[in-house]
């Protein structure tokens, strides 16, 4: 892997450790997948899911753990 340096203003340099801290990977894998999103999107070889960008909610709600697969909470759906 090779190795490349970047000047940040402080407060970037911030919202950097915190997003890495938040999702428990280093500050180099934080800007590693931000790059790879950013050209990828720029190459259009990489698009965005719904999940891309909800994916950190995945799990924080309570309610039944059958939502998906049980057909009765399908009833009186959309009417």
């Amino acid at each position: 892997m090779r190795t490349i340096t970047c000047k940040l203003p402080a407060k970037l340099d911030a919202e950097l450790t915190a997003a890495a801290r938040e999702e428990g990977i280093s500050k180099s894998e934080v800007v590693r997948k931000a790059l790879e999103d950013r050209v990828g999107r720029r190459r259009g070889r990489k698009r965005r899911r719904a999940f891309d960008l909800v994916g950190n909610l995945s799990g924080s709600l309570d309610g039944p753990a059958d939502i998906l697969t049980n057909p009765k909470y399908m009833k009186d759906f959309g009417g």
